[in-house]
């Protein structure tokens, strides 16, 4: 069997170990940093995501297994970087003003890593400024989590400050959490809603696809 294919296999069965031993196996034997992060941890993700909504695993093993993966991009990042290797876009994570769950925000985050993506993790209760300065800084999606209806309506109030401040044409939001719908997505101006990690990933690659289309304010899942 291959490197990449223990490797991918490694991180699907959450085996964090062995996901960094194969990983630094596979530099030593001269495998392409890039392949070693799509065959193999990026490869990994797609598959645990795909197990999820079959309904064959559940969220306390895709966090195994997302752990692993992160486990295996530390040894494999400074790699990347040497190679010149870049993300498939920057994306800024948070929950938000008055939320301080982070479970469902932290698999996103994890997931997204894991999918080639440069993720800023803004932690939990993120003020509406705060999400306008990582825009600043270079973010092409922001991306909204909470777990209560009490704050939810805080999503309403980072796309208003994004507004305010000129960006919010050329930065894409996200929202999602267990309170949220995609009714009411629409409702605040989101560009998407996703009900779960791996649903995540799929939406930040269609609107990143979009970014040129200023025009489109469409919710997808």
């Amino acid at each position: 069997m291959a490197t990449t294919d223990e490797l991918l296999e490694a991180i699907a069965d959450g085996h964090a170990s062995d996901a960094v031993a194969l990983t630094q196996r596979g530099l030593q034997e001269g495998i392409a940093p890039s392949s070693l992060l799509q065959d193999g941890l990026m490869a990994a993700m797609r598959q645990v995501g795909q197990l999820f909504e079959d309904g064959e695993i559940y969220v306390p093993e895709m966090l195994v297994a997302a752990h692993a993966m992160k486990d295996a991009l530390e040894i494999l990042r400074p790699h990347l970087v040497e190679h010149d290797v870049h993300s498939g876009g920057r994306i800024a994570i948070g929950t938000v003003k008055g939320d301080v769950h982070d479970i469902g925000k932290n698999l996103v985050a994890m997931m997204l890593e894991g999918s080639g993506f440069e993720v800023d993790d803004l932690g939990t209760d993120v003020y509406p400024d705060q999400f306008v300065e990582a825009a600043r800084n270079g973010a092409q999606v922001v991306a909204l989590s909470a777990l209560l209806t009490t704050t939810m309506t805080n999503m309403r109030e980072v796309i208003e400050a994004m507004q305010g401040a000129g960006l919010r044409e050329r930065v894409r939001v996200v929202v999602g959490g267990a309170p949220i719908t995609p009714e009411f997505a629409e409702e605040i101006g989101a560009d998407g809603y996703a009900k779960d990690a791996p649903a995540a990933v799929r939406l930040v690659h269609r609107v990143l696809g979009d970014v040129d289309d200023v025009g489109d304010r469409s919710v997808v899942a």
